[in-house]
């Protein structure tokens, strides 16, 4: 089994007037149906009205995110545990139709000490 990361940036979802209810309704039919499979892990959003810090080794906070790269990082994220790649492709496709946007797909490498 390996686990996914199934994610889209927050600029994405380009919701039809008066249908934000129905994809919240649609996105959480998904969840419930990855839940009942067994496979859901994990999921959420970043809450973007919270600026990142930084925390060094010694301790120290530091306002705002150590790299450029992750100076925005934002958007939907829902992790699932599944047996192929095929799979992470189909549970992909699902949430994308439920949140009317493409999801970008990860694979976590495995890391047998956590």
């Amino acid at each position: 089994m390996n686990h996914y990361l199934i994610s889209f940036p927050s600029g994405a979802m380009q919701i039809p007037e008066g249908e934000f209810q129905q994809v919240v309704d649609d996105s959480h039919a998904v969840i419930e149906e990855a839940k009942a499979a067994g496979v859901y892990v994990f999921g959420g959003g970043i809450d973007e009205e919270v600026p990142p810090v930084t925390v060094a080794a010694d301790g120290t906070v530091t306002e705002g995110a150590s790299s450029p790269h992750t100076a925005r990082l934002e958007g939907g994220y829902t992790v699932l545990k599944l047996e192929s790649r095929e799979q992470a492709e189909e549970w992909a496709a699902r949430i994308a139709t439920a949140c009317r946007c493409p999801q970008e797909l990860r694979r976590f490498g495995f890391d047998p000490a956590s």
